[in-house]
């Protein structure tokens, strides 16, 4: 059996030509090709290797596979499927920035979403950002969280990916920087074994421009991490975690498999994986599960 494999996730059926390529380009590098497995008929397959370092496989393949959609990651066969699933939130799980929607009502949506994006490019530190950012959602009514969160966009693949792992009995961990009070409503809509959010103080029905502190950011992600793998009794190695901002690069780092979704330019540099063409079944494909496996429905 192979050591290694490179598998390839593309956005629209285009894989039989493109995976021969790839095939092609590895064995000019010097690779040793072992099988060619197709996981979801024209939308991906795993090319088992040896003789050759992931980091090689992946130049090799980026030559071919450049201008086209397709999302790729080499990895050693063992270990690939993982038994911890750490998710980011917004823009991860679900497409919408909520403080971003919040502020939409106030005529601030623009001033709020730039404060958003310099804190997910790690521009500015995430804390002063929360606190920035709902500083200026004082007075809001605490109907208007309801509101918003009826507003929430899952992203494609999120329940499939969620809803696949737990049928393989991985845990699924929900930690974001954002509020309970939308996070708490798409963990148990998906599941998640685990929520992490920060809280909104709310007095008298109207929100007081405050988060209750300590704010959880980048290192209560990467703490949530490590101590589900403790009482898992497994090590990071078997955690995958998924997130796009700056916040999210300490738990990206720490897992087996870190991958960047749509990732900010900081995040994406860094990541292990980036899923720039696909959607969050991509997750799945690249731990080996096949179309028949995963699950679409619960």
């Amino acid at each position: 059996m192979a050591e290694f494999v490179l598998t390839l996730i593309a956005a629209e059926p285009c894989l039989p030509d493109a995976a021969r390529a790839v095939g092609d380009a590895l064995l000019a590098a010097g690779a040793e090709l072992d099988t060619l497995d197709v996981l979801a008929p024209g939308i991906a397959c795993d090319l088992t290797f040896d003789g050759l370092a992931c980091e090689s496989a992946e130049r090799a393949a980026h030559a071919v596979l450049d201008k086209l959609p397709i999302d790729f990651i080499a990895q050693p066969v063992a270990g690939r499927r993982k038994r911890l699933l750490v998710c980011d939130l917004e823009s991860t799980i679900i497409e919408n920035e909520m403080l971003d929607e919040l502020a939409d009502g106030l005529g601030l949506r623009q001033r709020v979403a730039d404060i958003t994006r310099r804190a997910m490019n790690g521009e500015i530190e995430f804390a002063a950002a929360v606190r920035e950012r709902v500083a200026l959602l004082k007075g809001l009514p605490e109907r208007v969280l309801d509101e918003a969160a009826l507003r929430m966009r899952l992203t494609p693949g999120a329940a499939a990916l969620v809803a696949t792992m737990r049928a393989h009995a991985a845990r699924t961990a929900l930690v974001t920087g954002g509020f309970g009070v939308f996070a708490n409503r798409i963990g148990a809509q998906l599941g998640f074994d685990v929520v992490v959010a920060n809280e909104l103080e709310i007095d008298a029905g109207h929100l007081t421009g405050r988060a209750r502190e300590p704010i959880l950011g980048r290192e209560a992600k990467l703490e949530t991490l490590l101590r589900l793998t403790r009482d898992m009794g497994v090590t990071p190695a078997a955690a995958l975690a998924v997130g796009d901002g700056a916040n999210d690069l300490p738990m990206i780092e720490a897992a087996g498999l870190g991958a960047a979704y749509r990732g900010k330019p900081t995040v994406a540099a860094r990541a292990r994986m980036r899923i720039d063409h696909t959607d969050l079944t991509a997750l799945l494909f690249v731990q080996g599960y096949r179309n028949t496996e995963i699950v679409t429905a619960f």
